[in-house]
């Protein structure tokens, strides 16, 4: 049944520590917008409706197709019984994980950080894209990515991510979700999930152009990292990936 494995400490399981993440919806249509609707239960078994503020949002949703593609980053909406709905851009047919990442403000997992996930399937004839070779810089609308660090498996390891444009350091990067970029990883493979925590404090309207994170991936291999930020009021979602050895 998909959304049914469990390894823990990567998001690879729907259930943690009594809490589970459950959900309806097992395929969603291709090629159109479309809601992906899920509960997070307690060890109770009742759905939490309590959720501590985490760089600005209650709880953060990722969606990322197996071969790390279609990545979607969405703060999704919550109804008062529990029921969250997470508003997701066209998906490409294939095998999809979702992931929920939150922190309880009450009960025995009160301020405690919990990424819980499930797969889905999007009916249709799947092409998997490979995965790019491993890079230190990618660009995006414009602006050129470096990256510079050698992050080891089960080890914390600082990152240091630049951006630059037409040769010249980004300085007018915006506030985002608390911070001047949120970066996120997906292991190759099994799309195991590690948010690399900013290091960087936001001390006005204007970052950059280096910013530090905090990475700790807990396996080696190939990592897909996906940096999102603003500038002049426009989200910019860059992508490479990583070697870790």
């Amino acid at each position: 049944m998909p959304g049914m494995d469990m390894a823990s400490g990567t998001g690879l399981s729907d259930t943690q520590g009594g809490y589970r993440l459950t959900s309806k919806d097992a395929t969603l249509p291709s090629g159109k917008r479309t809601a992906y609707q899920f509960t997070i239960t307690g060890p109770d078994g009742k759905p939490v409706t309590d959720f501590a503020v985490d760089q600005t949002k209650r709880m953060h949703f990722y969606a990322i197709r197996s071969d790390l593609t279609g990545f979607q980053h969405i703060h999704p909406t919550s109804a008062a019984d529990g029921t969250w709905s997470a508003d997701l851009a066209s998906l490409a047919p294939g095998s999809w994980r979702m992931f929920a990442s939150f922190t309880p403000d009450a009960g025995s997992g009160k301020g405690k950080d919990f990424v819980l996930s499930r797969t889905l399937t999007v009916p249709g004839n799947a092409t998997k894209t490979p995965l790019p070779a491993p890079t230190t810089t990618t660009e995006v609308d414009g602006y050129t990515i470096t990256v510079e660090g050698e992050p080891m498996a089960g080890m914390a390891h600082p990152l240091t991510v630049s951006v630059s444009k037409d040769g010249k350091p980004v300085t007018d990067l915006q506030p985002y979700l608390d911070t001047y970029a949120h970066l996120t990883a997906f292991h190759e493979g099994d799309a195991a999930f590690a948010h690399l925590h900013p290091t960087t404090k936001v001390t006005g309207d204007h970052g950059g152009p280096d910013l530090n994170f905090h990475a700790e991936l807990p396996t080696s291999g190939n990592w897909r990292l996906f940096l999102q930020f603003r500038t002049g009021g426009t989200l910019h979602t860059a992508a490479l990936t990583l070697r870790v050895g």
